[in-house]
């Protein structure tokens, strides 16, 4: 960074031309004599201070006043500085010898270039410093130590994690707090299950509320909001036919007839002397039994 002057007090030779003692010695520039002056030799020609300053000196970028050769050069991207000029932009401490950033033209020490512009990490808001090994996900960036699961606070490190909310979670947290639970066990549903009355069961854990047969995939009907398999609710409460004795689900569309306080299947509803259906028809009553008109005048003859 700084600038290669050539200082001497006694000129023989120039250009490979010798000059005696008694021969005109100047300034290439201006052709003042530089015998016993000092002065600077460039490319071979010598330079009076003066000129040399004026043609080949550098401007301060601070001051603008020109950096002369008992000056020191302090030089980055194309620009000089004064050593006592080459300071911060904000705080104003000198920067020579120490770490530096620059930004938008300006130069800043290490702490108020990272204050000002260096990134921070979204978890703990502290910047980056220089070699800090950074986690990435999307727009956000965490220090290794601060990429951690919301709920445990481990390091994520190379797991695998769930964002949701701008929050992070690794997968036993995610899991623990917004999994799918069966109602029964309030264990977490992780494949299959079934839905009823909007709530999540695992299959295994649907059964029927008296026998505890399996209800996945079959056929059942409700009580209070308890699911029963068919043979079960009828069992329990469902009407039953005075012909058969079965029980009357009603499930799969199952149609009866019901009569006063007598119920009976579709199928069970027939004559009690011809035995033809009386579904559709009008009937008799003869004491406990039904029968169809024809039997009925049958007997009256």
């Amino acid at each position: 960074m700084e600038r290669d002057k050539s200082f001497r007090e006694d000129y023989n030779k120039l250009g490979g031309k010798d000059r005696g003692s008694g021969q005109h010695f100047c300034c290439w520039q201006c052709d003042e004599s530089l015998t016993g002056q000092r002065y600077v030799l460039r490319d071979d020609h010598p330079y009076c201070i003066k000129c040399y300053e004026s043609v080949f000196a550098n401007s301060c970028e601070e001051c603008s006043k020109i950096i002369g050769i008992d000056s020191k050069d302090l030089s980055y991207k194309d620009k000089h500085w004064h050593e006592a000029c080459f300071s911060c932009s904000k705080c104003r401490q000198s920067l020579v010898d120490k770490q530096f950033g620059s930004k938008s033209e300006k130069i800043y020490c290490g702490n108020c270039y990272d204050a000002q512009f260096a990134s921070r990490c979204d978890g703990c808001s502290e910047i980056f410093k220089a070699g800090t090994k950074k986690m990435e996900y999307k727009t956000r960036q965490w220090h290794e130590k601060c990429f951690a699961c919301v709920v445990c606070k481990t390091p994520i490190g190379t797991k695998s994690f769930i964002p949701r909310e701008q929050e992070i979670y690794c997968a036993n947290c995610y899991e623990e707090k917004f999994a799918t639970r069966c109602v029964k066990c309030n264990k977490i549903i992780t494949s299959g299950g079934v839905t009823y009355k909007n709530e999540p069961w695992h299959r295994e854990c649907f059964t029927c509320s008296n026998c505890s047969t399996s209800l996945a995939g079959q056929r059942f009907t409700s009580r209070e909001d308890k699911p029963f398999c068919a043979d079960c609710f009828g069992e329990l409460f469902a009407k039953r036919c005075y012909s058969c004795k079965k029980p009357i689900t009603g499930i799969g569309g199952t149609r009866f007839i019901s009569f006063e306080d007598r119920h009976w299947h579709n199928d069970c509803f027939m004559c009690a002397s011809c035995q033809s259906s009386l579904v559709g028809r009008g009937f008799i009553t003869d004491g406990e039994d039904i029968i169809c008109p024809d039997c009925a005048k049958a007997k009256l003859m």
